[in-house]
């Protein structure tokens, strides 16, 4: 472990002296912008622990580790729940296509899911609000019922397809909610006002609710009205803890390790503004970086 750190304090020096030499280059061979150093250095950084992390990662027998959140585990508790109850999950992924990241990361949990609920032999129910993200689905909920060795029980039927208008889309999902009650809600996806029409109606029926988004205006109303709800990077994580793909797992460590680095740049910055200012120092790392 110490070995790693002393690697990219190594490898933080030599970037800063690689970009450092070229700023200072004769103005005839100097093809560097000096107002761009520091965003060079760090994309450099950035791209040396994201490689070194994935080679640690392929190199090393020993589990990474995460810790746990409660929203993911209690994903198997929601499928037992609804086995032993004998009703279906609803799975929502969102209302929007596939270029947005939210709705990639709700699939790939979907996955996850319909595993367990191959595994189990529990029904699974996917309304979706886009034709693409429809396809996806249906094939990543395929794969996940021949992985399982079940492909007699998946049914294209599974996902279904429903209506592009968001508020359309939300009264079909609430009376499926309705009708079928489900033991089980799982909203996984970019939301928008509807976030709370879906949790309020599940939390009508008495399902057991998981949510998980990256919309900062929604995570509030999932808060408020769901069992768990993953927020934020918590989300966007779930692949990379549910899989235990030590790849993803190194993705993870590293962007902790840059935000650690981001926020040691910052406190290095308000220091040396503040003595700046009081007159204590003529350096100023903010000035000097050109920011």
């Amino acid at each position: 472990m110490n070995n790693k750190y002393q690697v990219y304090a190594m490898g933080i020096v030599g970037i800063l002296l690689f970009t450092l030499a070229l700023s200072s280059l004769p103005d005839s061979l100097n093809f560097f912008r000096e107002e761009k150093s520091a965003m060079f250095a760090f994309t450099l950084t950035v791209i040396m622990i994201m490689l070194y992390e994935v080679k640690l990662a392929k190199n090393s027998s020993e589990n990474t580790f995460l810790r746990t959140i409660p929203g993911l585990k209690a994903v198997e508790e929601a499928v037992g729940r609804s086995t032993e109850m004998g009703r279906p999950i609803l799975y929502v992924p969102g209302i929007m296509d596939m270029n947005e990241v939210e709705t990639v990361a709700g699939v790939v949990v979907l996955g996850h899911v319909a595993n367990m609920t191959a595994q189990y032999e529990t029904e699974l129910d996917v309304p979706v609000a886009r034709a693409i993200v429809m396809q996806s689905a249906r094939q990543v909920t395929k794969e996940a019922y021949m992985t399982q060795g079940r492909p007699e029980m998946y049914n294209e039927d599974m996902v279904h397809y429903i209506t592009d208008d968001q508020f359309a889309y939300a009264a079909s999902v609430n009376g499926i909610m309705q009708r079928d009650e489900p033991a089980a809600c799982l909203y996984m996806g970019k939301f928008y006002a509807e976030s709370l029409l879906f949790a309020e109606t599940g939390n009508s029926i008495g399902a057991i609710q998981i949510a998980g988004t990256g919309s900062q205006t929604q995570i509030p109303f999932f808060v408020t009205a769901c069992d768990y709800t993953l927020m934020g990077e918590e989300f966007f994580a779930a692949s990379a803890y549910l899989s235990e793909e030590p790849e993803l797992i190194a993705g993870i460590t590293a962007q902790d390790i840059i935000k650690v680095l981001l926020i040691g740049f910052i406190l290095l910055s308000i220091v040396s503004r503040a003595f700046f200012d009081l007159g204590l120092t003529n350096f100023n790392l903010i000035t000097w970086l050109n920011l």
